[in-house]
C-alpha cells in the first residue's frame, strides 16, 4: 500500500513542531536512546534492507542536514548504550526528532503487514498455539533476535534481561504495537511524547 509523501517543507515545519521536553541537561535520555534504536531494529526486522530504507527515506523527507550518510546514521542509533560498540556522546533532540519521523515513515508503509501480524499473534494465542506456527510471523520474530544479540552487549543488564528467545519474542511484539501506535493520525507527534514518558522534569 502505497502512502502519499509529505513534501520536505512539510517535514521541516513538523520536526519545528514537535516540543523540546524539560529533561535533565537538555538530551535524550538513556531510555528514549534505546527505544529509539529498538524501533528501528523492528522494521529491520520486518523487512530485508531496512537500513538502506532508512537512508532512502532520509533523502526522500529532507533529513541529510542531520543523517548526511550511513555512518552518521550508525552514529546516531549507537548512542544506545546497550549496543556493543555505542557511542559515548548524547543524542540531541534534534537528531532524535528525524529518527522519530524516519520511524513513522516506514511503519506507515508497513502498515498491513504490522496489523496482519499482530492479528495473527492474537489468534494463535486463542488457540494456545506458538508464533512458530505462523511463517511470516516466526521469520519476523527469529531476524529480530538475530538482529538484536548481534548488535547489542550481552554483558550489560539492559540485555541480559532479555536472554531467553521468549523474553526477545516478547520485547519484537512490543515493538510492533508501537509501531502501529506510529501509524494513525498524529503518530510522529504521539510518539515523540511516548519517548519522555516519566521522564519530564
Amino acid at each position: 500500500m502505497q502512502v502519499s509523501h509529505p513534501p520536505t517543507q512539510s517535514v521541516s515545519i513538523l520536526l519545528d513542531t514537535l516540543p523540546d521536553p524539560k529533561v535533565s541537561e537538555g538530551v535524550c535520555p538513556r531510555r528514549t536512546r534505546q527505544q529509539i534504536d529498538f524501533l528501528l531494529l523492528a522494521i529491520e526486522a520486518l523487512e530485508l534492507g531496512g537500513s538502506e530504507a532508512f537512508l532512502a527515506d532520509v533523502k526522500e523527507l529532507g533529513l541529510q542536514d542531520i543523517v548526511d550518510n550511513r555512518v552518521t546514521l550508525w552514529r546516531i542509533r549507537a548512542t544506545n548504550s546497550l549496543r556493543r560498540n555505542n557511542q559515548r556522546r548524547p543524542l540531541s533532540f534534534k537528531e532524535a526528532k528525524a529518527l522519530v519521523v524516519i520511524i513513522c515513515h516506514r511503519a506507515r508503509r508497513l502498515t498491513v503487514l504490522i496489523r496482519q501480524l499482530l492479528m495473527v499473534y492474537d489468534q494463535l494465542l486463542e488457540k494456545q498455539l506458538s508464533p512458530d506456527h505462523h511463517l511470516r510471523l516466526s521469520n519476523y520474530l527469529e531476524r529480530f533476535r538475530a538482529h538484536f544479540r548481534a548488535r547489542m552487549n550481552p554483558k550489560r543488564a539492559g540485555v541480559i534481561a532479555y536472554s531467553s528467545d521468549e523474553k526477545l519474542n516478547k520485547l519484537a511484539l512490543e515493538l510492533l504495537s508501537q509501531l502501529l501506535f506510529c501509524t494513525g493520525t498524529a503518530g510522529v507527534q504521539r510518539l515523540w511524547s511516548s519517548l519522555f514518558d516519566g521522564e519530564v522534569e
